[in-house]
């Protein structure tokens, strides 16, 4: 585990209570440099059968424009955080979806290791943002599955 991180187990509870709270909300999750991760933590969540609806792991390119309408482009975006975001929601019927595209290394493709684009569906819009992580592949996909659970949390509050 990361130093200075909640655990991944504690930002679930806190999750499961926001989304369980006075009106169920459903989420979802779309990934793609995660592999699952995100999902996996989501569904061992205290009632989480109430609450999530699901998750979409996508790392082909051409999954990523066909089935959650990724524009034309790169993949490691803003553009596509939103759509993957947006998709998700509405295809798995969900209030709340958060989508995580990036760059896990050790080789860049698109873009630096570490980068990483997380959109947020709420509502009836996205929103999007960039961070950059350090390390190797694996704590670079651990710092954006807690990310991406942190930004649940927020998004829930």
């Amino acid at each position: 585990m990361m130093s200075g991180t909640e655990p991944i187990d504690d930002l679930c509870a806190t999750i499961s209570h926001l989304a369980d709270g006075d009106r169920t909300r459903t989420l979802a999750v779309a990934e793609s440099l995660t592999g699952g991760n995100i999902a996996a933590a989501l569904s061992r969540a205290e009632n989480s059968g109430a609450w999530f609806a699901g998750g979409i792991v996508v790392y082909r390119p051409e999954v990523k424009h066909g089935l959650l309408e990724v524009p034309p482009g790169p993949v490691v975006c803003a553009e596509a955080a939103s759509a993957m975001a947006t998709s998700t929601a509405r295809l798995l019927g969900a209030d709340v979806a958060v989508a995580v595209t990036g760059e896990g290394g050790p080789q860049p493709q698109e873009d630096e290791p570490g980068t990483v684009w997380f959109g947020v569906f709420s509502g009836d819009h996205a929103e999007t943002r960039r961070r950059r992580f350090e390390g190797e592949p694996a704590e670079i996909v651990e710092a954006t599955t807690i990310e991406a659970l942190r930004l649940f949390v927020s998004t829930l509050t």
